[in-house]
């Protein structure tokens, strides 16, 4: 049972935002044991027990990374940044369908597979998993059952950290310390690879000065539905700025009704139109992306976009890093609590004087 407390406590030293306390008191330990246990469990039945090391060393020159555990597309660019710290070596990486076209063309993952059949087996002198859930060790098991692996979350299952900082801190663990915290800080972001012709295609359909806000959203809590009234005021100063509404096909019927609210304007929607990667491209053209939180968001963050993100029950500590450029609005239930004044304010002390293109000079 000693590896028990792995589950709660942190796999390195240094201290990051999380929500353990909040955990353990909302969490039976009944629950926490039953899910230790089955974890432990699958492990060994798979003959996976001697295989796991705490280190990856400088023979470890192939390594395949297999990411399974958080399916969504934010947790995945955290989850993943630290990628830039194995720089020299070769990385293959194994994750879900929905996941996978995040990576296609990336300056750091060589391979990209989706489906158990096209994994190439051989020559891998390292598995790094995202956690030891039963899924990703049964993947692992039945791929390469002989290789040693490392974990990044491990047996760390529940409380919510900040998952950015987690990566890169774990990562520098694994690999020696070789950096120190200030180092590790400086460098501690999301990372996205634009492709040549992603930038190309988006390059015909926006104007050269906007700002993007982000529509609908996976979580009900998380999903802002008084846009129409935000951008209401943003034209009642000003309406020759130009506004670029993304997002994915959640946010169909929202844009639909926002374009018909407003057609004298200067809106325009690239709702459902362009992959991700595309999406993100026109993120980092815009002079401020105003959004939940959600996949765009961490994107967003990828490629230093400067941003007004609305936040709920996760708070900003949770999700920036030092590299962030991002003014955070929090409530501790619902985005819809944040009162469309406040976010107009906050846009408009920050950014009108970014650029005098936004306020029409």
């Amino acid at each position: 049972m000693s590896n028990f407390n792995r589950t709660f406590t942190l796999p390195f030293c240094e201290k990051i935002p999380n929500y353990t306390e909040q955990y353990l008191k909302e969490v039976s330990l009944f629950k926490r044991i039953f899910k230790f246990l089955r974890r432990y469990l699958v492990i060994f039945l798979n003959g996976q027990k001697n295989l796991e090391l705490f280190s990856i060393l400088p023979h470890h020159s192939h390594i395949l990374w297999i990411n399974f555990s958080a399916p969504s597309i934010g947790d995945s660019l955290m989850d993943l940044s630290s990628r830039v710290m194995l720089k020299g070596k070769k990385i293959d990486l194994f994750t879900s369908p929905k996941n996978s076209h995040l990576f296609i063309n990336d300056e750091f993952f060589s391979e990209i597979y989706d489906r158990i059949g096209d994994v190439n087996y051989k020559n891998y002198d390292l598995v790094i998993l995202d956690s030891y859930s039963t899924r990703s060790i049964n993947i692992k098991a039945k791929i390469l059952p002989l290789t040693p692996y490392v974990g990044m979350y491990g047996f760390f299952n529940g409380p919510e950290v900040n998952r950015a900082l987690f990566s890169f801190y774990q990562m520098n663990n694994l690999l020696g310390n070789l950096k120190t915290i200030d180092e590790v800080n400086k460098i501690a972001k999301n990372h996205i690879t634009i492709s040549k012709d992603d930038e190309s295609i988006v390059d015909r359909l926006v104007p050269k000065i906007y700002i993007s806000i982000v529509l609908g959203g996976e979580w009900k809590y998380k999903t802002y539905t008084q846009w129409a009234d935000l951008i209401y005021k943003i034209f009642s100063e000003n309406k020759k700025i130009n506004i670029m509404l993304i997002g994915s096909k959640n946010g169909i019927v929202e844009a639909n009704s926002l374009m018909q609210k407003f057609t004298d304007e200067k809106l325009f929607s690239l709702v459902n139109t362009l992959s991700f990667n595309q999406t993100t491209e026109v993120i980092r053209r815009s002079q401020v992306l105003i959004c939940c939180d959600g996949g765009l968001m961490h994107a967003g963050k990828a490629v230093g976009a400067k941003i007004i993100s609305l936040l709920a029950r996760l708070d900003s500590k949770m999700l920036d890093t030092q590299l962030d450029n991002t003014i955070s609005l929090f409530d501790k239930k619902d985005v819809n609590n944040i009162d469309v004044d406040e976010i107009y304010l906050k846009f408009k002390s920050n950014f009108n004087s970014f650029d005098k293109s936004l306020q029409g000079e």
